[in-house]
């Protein structure tokens, strides 16, 4: 079950499908909700906002609950009210239940009044009082257990005291195993402040440096932790107890000396604020999160298989609260405005940039959590606030750093949304120098790689590709993007991207032969290779006229066989477009001199290089023949 759900209050309201034949239009913000299902890496995904009503559905024989998008209207969810279904409402504004085994549910309200609405619609069908924040005990086991179960309505916990923190410790883990148990459990902790009371006994264990009482805290406050509870959550992960959680999972049992956990928090991550951040709630809600997955990550002991899904409650608490920070700052206009002047600022110092770029990565990062539509709207958000020209004039400064941290946020802009970079860079060509224009930065910082594996080099090429790939270009009634896009790739960047190889290639055999240089070609030959096979007419002038094929085959002297073979790839690809333009320029300039002398170098080895061009050369006769 979730945490909470991402805050709608900042969305606008737009109208909604009612029930019934005539289909109303709700005008009020009340049933307005996000559909979310738990998908298998039991992360929640938004199935879209719509409005929600209640009524019975003919086919389903029975009251049903019906989401209709806002957007079109359509059908997100339809879910008949099932009598044995167990229902749970948690913090006010979200409905959460299971349709089948592996099929869970949650309807997130923008407003309390209409979750209260719908739950009381619920409450009816099942016949529960709308009081309840559960409507059926979660019952798996056997029935001889439930029998037992039946016959003592609660669980009885014992007086908080030092004197019974063991008997605490084995009622936590002999409830653990059962569904039902645990249920009880949750409820008596919840109810008698129990938790509270707990953390007390922890200062006073530790006061009087009592170990075996630690050690039994922390088996309770780990078997808590296992209830998968979001009420017990909002308690321990509280300002006031979270550290006192924290200390108690410092001492288990199984380690002979406990660790530093608080230590760590308290005095060795520091929270670095690069803008002052002016809403207390939000920055209360950055600490907790940071806290809170320094807790799954660090300090609870990885779950075995059998505990995974207890703790998914967890995974879904961290989710929501990412999902509620990107959307808070997004919506502080003030922090992106100074964070933006501040990062393209000459008089900003270096150490400062640094901390910014890194913050406006970490941002991204945790972007990587929204849905689809939420994605979207945040990196509109970005691109408003001139989030690429920012990024031109980070990638044009000295700190490589800086640099790295500009080229990891820029492969999160041209992964979500090609078209905007495209776009971008096409507008800023009217004003700009080809040299500074951000797609050429990029290829520079690609010819430039310093690391002998050339990791950067690589992600970069990458970058370039997805931004040349015609697949990904949006075609509208009055223009194409392809064709405006790739008439400025070969006008204004092309020969930044082939400099290299045509550098490297004015003599019979490649000029550099290092590794790291032939490593570097191969990847622009890679690239040119899939300009052949996607861009048509644009590579075919460009090769024709730059007379780049003959420069290229000069790479099959390499004594790199793998760029050989690059070469000769190239070559193979341009072959089988069977294009009758090609074939001219093969024939006319005697290009296949250099690929039958390769053939003779290689001698009567039998490798992939005597492969690759008998099966060139027998494509060509059997098309011929043909």
């Amino acid at each position: 079950a979730p945490h909470r759900p991402p805050a709608l209050s900042g969305l606008a309201s737009r109208g909604g499908g009612g029930c019934g034949a005539a289909g109303g239009r709700m005008t009020d913000t009340r049933r307005r909700v996000k559909v979310y299902t738990l998908n298998e890496d039991r992360q929640w995904d938004d199935r879209g906002t719509g409005h929600v009503s209640s009524c019975y559905v003919e086919r389903l024989k029975g009251m049903s609950l019906l989401v209709r998008a806002e957007s079109d209207g359509s059908l997100l969810l339809e879910s008949k009210i099932n009598p044995n279904t167990a229902y749970q409402k948690q913090q006010d504004t979200l409905i959460v239940w299971s349709e089948a085994e592996n099929y869970d549910l949650a309807l997130s309200f923008q407003e309390k009044a209409g979750c209260d609405e719908i739950w009381e619609k619920i409450c009816q069908v099942q016949g529960k009082d709308p009081s309840v924040d559960i409507t059926q005990d979660l019952v798996d086991e056997s029935e001889e257990e439930r029998f037992d179960d039946m016959s003592s309505p609660g669980l009885e916990l014992p007086s908080c005291e030092l004197s019974r923190l063991e008997e605490i410790a084995e009622l936590v883990a002999s409830s653990l195993p059962s569904p039902l148990r645990r249920e009880k459990l949750a409820l008596a902790l919840e109810n008698e402040g129990y938790i509270k009371k707990l953390l007390e006994i922890f200062h006073v264990c530790e006061d009087l440096e009592n170990i075996e009482g630690l050690h039994h805290l922390y088996e309770i406050i780990k078997g808590i932790f296992l209830l998968n509870r979001t009420a017990l959550f909002e308690v321990m992960f509280s300002e006031e107890c979270i550290m006192d959680v924290i200390g108690c999972l410092e001492y288990d049992p199984s380690l002979s000396q406990s660790r530093k956990h608080r230590e760590f928090l308290t005095k060795t991550a520091k929270f670095k604020e690069v803008i002052p951040i002016s809403d207390p709630e939000l920055k209360q809600k950055i600490h907790q999160t940071y806290r809170v997955q320094y807790i799954q990550d660090m300090v609870l002991p990885t779950p075995s298989v059998f505990e995974e899904n207890m703790l998914s409650t967890l995974h879904s608490f961290i989710f929501f609260n990412k999902v509620e920070i990107v959307g808070m700052l997004q919506e502080d206009e003030k922090f992106l405005t100074d964070l933006f002047a501040q990062l393209t600022d000459e008089a900003t110092d270096e150490e400062k940039r640094q901390e910014l770029v890194n913050f406006l990565k970490e941002f991204c990062a945790f972007s990587q959590t929204l849905q689809p539509q939420n994605r979207d709207a945040f990196f509109k958000t970005l691109s408003n606030m001139g989030i690429l020209p920012a990024l031109e004039v980070i990638l044009g400064m000295d700190d490589a750093q800086v640099r790295s941290a500009a080229t990891d946020i820029f492969s999160y802009l041209v992964e979500y949304n090609p078209s905007m970079v495209r776009e971008f860079v096409m507008q800023e060509a009217q004003q700009n120098d080809d040299d500074i224009l951000l797609i050429n930065l990029i290829i520079e910082h690609m010819i430039c790689d310093t690391d002998p594996e050339l990791g950067g080099a690589v992600l970069l090429m990458g970058l370039l590709r997805t931004l040349v790939d015609p697949e990904n270009m949006l075609a509208t009634a009055n223009k194409t993007e392809k064709t405006e896009f790739l008439g400025f790739f070969y006008k204004h960047c092309m020969h930044v991207l082939t400099a290299p190889l045509l550098a490297n290639t004015t003599e019979d055999k490649p000029s550099k032969d290092d590794f790291q240089t032939a490593q570097l070609l191969a990847l622009i030959l890679e690239l040119l290779t899939f300009c052949v096979e996607h861009h048509t007419y644009h590579i075919k002038n460009y090769i024709i006229n730059k007379d780049i094929l003959r420069r290229v085959l000069v790479l099959m002297a390499s004594k790199h066989a793998f760029l050989a073979l690059c070469a000769l790839r190239f070559k193979r690809k341009i072959i089988g477009l069977k294009d009758e333009f090609y074939n001219r320029y093969i024939m006319k300039s005697f290009l296949f001199e250099p690929v039958v002398k390769a053939f003779l170098n290689n001698g009567s080895r039998y490798n992939l290089m005597n492969s690759a061009i008998i099966e060139m050369f027998e494509f060509i006769r059997v098309v011929s023949a043909k």
